[in-house]
């Protein structure tokens, strides 16, 4: 055995052992010295292809995987990894030709099929993703990415119910998952069992207490309920973990709404609208408290923040309508009502409205 190869061993092994603690300069400066005596070796080109990945330097990984593959294009583990990196990149249909390649290699390879489903997810066609995640799920029954990924897909199409059960099936193999439960309390929600979604969260939050979309989703299922007071509590720990949040700060004034506390609610809208302000539905609500406290003018003003956002807002148009009755500026009220009937001829409560203020004329 060469000297050469022995240093190269030493450069590889070493690159190998920066990755795996997390030391990436140090280990694409081994595999660099690797690549100076084996200039042709696929595996150290690959390898430093997915160090450059955890550097975020995609397109640089994508290099060295093509190079990977220049010395053997049969190398379905560089095929996946260069999709992955390409997904990195958001250019999923290149990625999703990358892990096909991949397949066409290694029809049974799980990793690359889940990482396609993943793609076609992320390109908005769950349909084709779930297939994706059924043929890696045919291959390992056990893999828990897979179930996790299925549910998830099954969520986007609203079926909840059947998400649930791969949630499940995942949380089975995988109990300490946080992103798994709390995705299992969205499910819960939307299928009205907020007892349960409440379950879910707080499962999510045991082992991960700072994860603050789990405060936030347990804040509106609680607020589904009823339990307002403990709604907002679990709103303040959402914000305590990340304040610049709008969505947030919306669900805290709409609970605040539901206490009658619209000088409150209001400065909770406003907090959102100053993080988002084009968050349409936060200027809509805020017009709603302000039309409880009377504040007619402030209403129509927020109002017509959430028309400009979102001019096909046919509810803000009605209740805009409604502030200029409420000012008794009649004509004004009926041309408001014309736009939100323009936009939906079927929408009904627009119709009485405009029939009560021509009524009142």
């Amino acid at each position: 055995m060469s000297d050469n190869y022995n240093y190269y061993e030493v450069w590889f092994n070493g690159g190998n052992k920066f990755y795996a603690s997390g030391n990436y300069t140090e280990a694409i400066a081994s595999y660099n010295q690797a690549l100076e005596i084996q200039p042709n070796n696929y595996k150290v080109w690959n390898n430093k292809g997915n160090t450059l990945r955890k550097l975020g330097q995609y397109t640089d990984a994508i290099i060295s995987y093509e190079q990977a593959l220049e010395i053997k294009p049969d190398y379905y583990v560089a095929w996946n990894n260069k999709g992955n990196a390409l997904s990195d990149l958001k250019r999923y249909e290149e990625a999703i030709a990358s892990y096909e390649q991949a397949l066409a290699i290694k029809p049974d390879y799980h990793e690359a099929w889940n990482n396609k489903g993943l793609a076609w997810s992320d390109l908005g066609h769950h349909t084709e993703a779930i297939i994706s995640y059924e043929k890696a799920l045919e291959i390992q029954p056990d893999y828990y990415e897979a179930l996790y990924n299925k549910g998830v897909a099954l969520c986007f199409l609203e079926q909840y119910k059947e998400a649930l059960t791969f949630y499940n099936q995942a949380l089975e193999i995988k109990p300490d998952d946080y992103e798994t439960w709390y995705n299992k309390g969205i499910a819960l929600f939307y299928l009205e069992r907020d007892e349960e979604a409440i379950a879910s969260y707080n499962q999510a939050i045991q082992i991960k207490p700072d994860f603050h979309q789990a405060w936030n989703n347990k804040g509106s299922a609680l607020s589904n309920l009823g339990h307002y007071e403990n709604a907002l509590a679990s709103y303040e720990q959402a914000l305590e973990i990340k304040f610049y949040d709008s969505q947030v700060w919306y669900n805290k004034g709409n609970t605040l709404c539901n206490l009658q506390c619209y000088t409150d609610a209001i400065a909770s809208y406003e907090q959102a609208l100053e993080i988002n302000p084009d968050y349409h539905e936060a200027w809509y609500n805020k017009g709603g408290a302000f039309s409880n406290l009377e504040r007619f003018e402030d209403a129509i003003a927020s109002y017509e923040q959430a028309i400009k956002i979102k001019p096909d807002y046919c509810e803000a148009w009605n209740n805009k309508g409604n502030m200029l009755f409420h000012l008794q500026q009649y004509e004004e009220a009926i041309a408001s009502y014309n736009q939100a009937l323009e936009i939906n001829p079927d929408f009904y409560l627009a119709f009485i409205n405009k029939d009560i203020v021509s009524r009142a004329i």
